[in-house]
């Protein structure tokens, strides 16, 4: 089957290949996708008509929570975290990673995204993360600090 003469992958925006991989094992994809102001995880399961999400978070859900949402690596984290919980409220245990055209690269925004999501109490697979300090927000001020600590107590609450 060839995808070159699809859309999507002439404007380099798909890697079908990659995605029929994901379909194949019939489990939920964890969709991670970032900009420059924000993060955007989902919880995506397969359907003849086209993509159902599940279960997603944004980054600017987090100011709900008393957290400031942008694109770094604690609000990944929340965010994650925050798309898992509400995915164990509609049943969903297990998932398989979908970042898309992103660069897999060590500590990556992506990364502290999917770590969030298995700390809620989903399963799937993943490598160590780099830093664990980072994601916590130990590099930021201690304001950041504690609300972090404070959002994810109470998304963990929620």
């Amino acid at each position: 089957m060839s995808f070159k003469n699809y859309k999507r992958r002439r404007e380099g925006k798909t890697d079908y290949a990659k995605r029929l991989e994901m379909l194949k094992s019939r489990k939920p994809r964890l969709v991670v996708r970032k900009s420059n102001k924000r993060v955007l995880v989902q919880l995506v399961v397969f359907n003849e008509k086209g993509d159902e999400t599940i279960a997603c978070a944004n980054s600017s859900d987090l100011k709900k929570f008393g957290f400031e949402g942008k694109c770094n690596s604690p609000s990944a984290y929340l965010t994650g975290f925050l798309a898992g919980k509400r995915a164990l409220k509609k049943g969903l245990k297990e998932f398989i990673a979908d970042i898309g055209l992103n660069t897999p690269s060590k500590g990556s925004v992506v990364f502290s995204a999917i770590k969030g999501a298995l700390d809620s109490g989903l399963k799937g697979t993943m490598g160590e993360v780099a830093n664990l300090n980072r994601i916590e927000g130990k590099h930021l001020t201690e304001e950041v600090q504690k609300s972090f600590g404070e959002a994810k107590k109470k998304i963990e609450v929620d």
